[in-house]
C-alpha cells in the first residue's frame, strides 16, 4: 500500500462554446484518471473535476430531441424514457452533462466514487 498523501488538485473545465459529447470525454478522462501517468484501473487515481459555464454549451435543438435516457422507479412498469428536451427544461443542462459523463465512465464499483468528485456549475 502506499503511504504517500497525494495533494489532489481540482481540475476546472470550461464547457462554454463545448460540444456535450467533447466535455463530456474529456471531464470522463480526468475523472478515471487516465491523464497521469501513474493511472491503475482497479483504484481511484483520478482529480476532482468542476465544471463552470454548463448552461453555455453547445447543443441544437435537433440533438436535444435524439438524446434518451431512462429512469426506473423499481417497480413492475416503471421505467420512463426521457427526452434530452424534457431534462434540459426540468433539470437544465448541468443535468445531461451529468448522465453523459455517468455513460462514459466504466460500469464497476468506482463509478459512484468518480461521480462523487465531480461538481458542474452554470
Amino acid at each position: 500500500m502506499k503511504n504517500i498523501k497525494e495533494q489532489k488538485k481540482e481540475i476546472v473545465i470550461d464547457s462554454s462554446g463545448r460540444t456535450l459529447g467533447r466535455v463530456a470525454s474529456e471531464v470522463a478522462m480526468s475523472l478515471m484518471g487516465k491523464t497521469k501517468a501513474t493511472f491503475e484501473r482497479n483504484v481511484y487515481s483520478g482529480f476532482p473535476v468542476k465544471v463552470i459555464n454548463a448552461s453555455k454549451v453547445r447543443i441544437t435543438a435537433k440533438k436535444l430531441d435524439s438524446i434518451y435516457h431512462t429512469r426506473y422507479s423499481g417497480i413492475p412498469g416503471g421505467l420512463r424514457i426521457l427526452k434530452g428536451t424534457e431534462t434540459a427544461e426540468k433539470r437544465g443542462l448541468k443535468e445531461l452533462i451529468k448522465l453523459a459523463t455517468e455513460q462514459m465512465l466504466p460500469d464497476n464499483k468506482l463509478r459512484r466514487t468518480m461521480m462523487k468528485n465531480l461538481k458542474i456549475e452554470d
